[in-house]
């Protein structure tokens, strides 16, 4: 049963879109009220460092928390639908991480698309791991995202497996995106209880914006269409109540009969990416917690 303050925020998130849809704007003026609102909602948690940084010619922060194992380093993937999201909008969540995890973290500002369409935010993610790898060969790097910031941690995977790199020790992916052809059947069935994707029009919108003159169907772009097998152990946490759903119940079937150690977990009454209320009410913080000991036990 979910907490009494999980389902204040459920329907105050749902609300709040439901008014910033009615809003409209453009995608630059999107951009910029969700950095605003994020750098006052989702600050750095207490104890944990903030530092502008670049890897690989690539923008970032480096997030710190205190007693930090020097043994293993997070490389975040932010979401945002490939078309928005950012250092701001993530921090706090990525912080959040990275302290249950007792680990440094590298919070990734990729590309966005439609001004930088795919494959530049895979370009970026790999740039920026082979520079990690370059600092320290014998650091195990692991990989987290959420939304497409899943989906990018699996192309990142999926390519560096394809160029026989280094892989990530492990991958801890909250609500990944994986599928852009929004063919599985939740992208419809829970649309009524997504705050985010009441209908498929605003990913289907961010997925043509994102693959330019791409297909929707390239393994890079939808890892549901990979072949995903010698990928990391994979930890996957998905709410009952979003779109995507299907996508982490695809993504995880397909792990485990290509021979990966994967586990999904769904949690009940929980809707897209609610670890961004980390520190704010009992189910974010399990979470965060539970994808933290993950990470730190690669």
């Amino acid at each position: 049963m979910p907490s009494l303050k999980s389902r204040f925020f459920y329907y105050a998130v749902k609300r709040q879109l439901r008014k910033f849809a009615l809003r409209g704007g453009s995608l630059e003026q999107v951009r910029a009220a969700r950095d605003k609102s994020s750098q006052r909602m989702f600050p750095a948690p207490q104890g944990v460092q903030v530092q502008a940084a670049q890897l690989g010619d690539c923008p970032g922060e480096w997030l710190r928390p205190a007693g930090a194992s020097v043994d293993s380093v997070i490389l975040y993937l932010h979401g945002g639908a490939y078309i928005t999201g950012s250092c701001h909008t993530h921090r706090g969540l990525a912080g959040h991480l990275a302290k249950a995890a007792g680990l440094n973290c590298f919070l990734l500002d990729y590309r966005l698309a439609p001004e930088h369409p795919f494959p530049a935010a895979v370009e970026d993610a790999q740039a920026v791991y082979l520079a990690l790898h370059a600092q320290n060969p014998h650091r195990t790097i692991v990989l987290a995202g959420d939304s497409a910031g899943g989906g990018l941690a699996l192309a990142l995977a999926l390519r560096l497996r394809d160029a026989d790199h280094t892989a990530p020790g492990a991958m801890a992916l909250l609500s990944p995106w994986t599928d852009l052809t929004l063919s599985l059947p939740t992208h419809q069935s829970k649309a009524a209880v997504d705050p985010f994707f009441p209908d498929t029009s605003t990913l289907s919108m961010a997925a043509q914006l994102y693959v330019g003159n791409a297909g929707l169907k390239q393994p890079l772009v939808s890892p549901h269409f990979a072949s995903l097998d010698s990928l990391p152990r994979t930890l996957i946490h998905v709410g009952e109540h979003e779109a995507l759903l299907g996508d982490a119940q695809a993504l995880a079937a397909k792990l485990q009969a290509a021979g990966t150690s994967v586990q999904l977990q769904e949690f009940q009454g929980m809707w897209h990416v609610w670890q961004i209320f980390a520190g704010r009410f009992a189910e974010a913080n399990t979470s965060v917690k539970q994808l933290g000991a993950f990470l730190r036990g690669a």
